[in-house]
């Protein structure tokens, strides 16, 4: 049932406070908007392309909660798009909770997760993501790409400012023709150093480099001999 204007005055109301609580103001916008208004908390549900703005995060969705005091915590279901403005992440999936004050993202089922500045791209099934330390945590059938790099397993955990993939269980990296397999992969994405720990195993392609040699050693052409 929807609640009264005075009730839904008092939503805004809420809304607004929010700005005075995390320095950070909220917009809004929905087919249709649901709310109620307690004594600890307020809970206001959004239905219907539902779209919130705050100075850190964009996001829509079918449906989005906004909840706690001072409404601390956002929740959104169904076909979820979103940017972190701060740290450059686009990212898409099925569930979403947001903590407003840790600044903690999870998001499950089918999710993506893209870092713009550095050109990585990630999915997986369940991502935890820091905004504060810009690490993010990722399980079941994990894809992260970048650069040369299809890197795969069932966790791993991505450090951005390091630019320090980890990944661990039936983890691998495929660099153009090569490959590369161990229970535990390191990749420094900068330097492109991969390190390998536990049943070791891999494979490289020497088509190129042997092509590069050729080329190398082919004698060169002489000119006219000088009279």
């Amino acid at each position: 049932m929807k609640k009264s204007l005075n009730n839904l005055f008092a939503i805004f109301t809420g809304l607004f406070l929010t700005t005075l609580a995390y320095a950070e103001n909220i917009q809004f916008s929905a087919n249709s908007m649901t709310g109620k208004v307690g004594s600890t908390s307020d809970s206001t549900t959004l239905t219907g392309e539902a779209y919130v703005l705050t100075d850190s995060m964009e996001l829509s969705a079918d449906e989005i909660t906004l909840s706690g005091k001072d409404f601390r915590y956002i929740e959104a279901t169904g076909a979820i798009k979103g940017l972190i403005k701060d740290t450059e992440m686009d990212f898409s999936a099925e569930k979403l909770k947001y903590d407003r004050v840790t600044k903690l993202a999870e998001l499950s089922n089918n999710v993506s997760l893209t870092d713009k500045k550095n050109n990585v791209s990630a999915k997986a099934q369940m991502i935890e993501y820091n905004q504060q330390t810009e690490v993010a945590v990722m399980q079941i059938e994990v894809e992260l790409k970048q650069k040369d790099n299809i890197c795969s397993g069932a966790y791993a955990i991505y450090k951005k400012n390091e630019q320090l993939l980890e990944l661990s269980g039936n983890s691998q990296i495929k660099q153009n023709n090569d490959t590369f397999r161990a229970q535990e992969i390191t990749l420094n994405m900068e330097t492109q150093e991969i390190s390998l720990d536990g049943r070791v195993k891999g494979s490289i392609t020497e088509e190129a480099k042997s092509k590069d040699k050729a080329k190398e050693e082919k004698p060169k052409e002489e000119g006219p001999e000088d009279e």
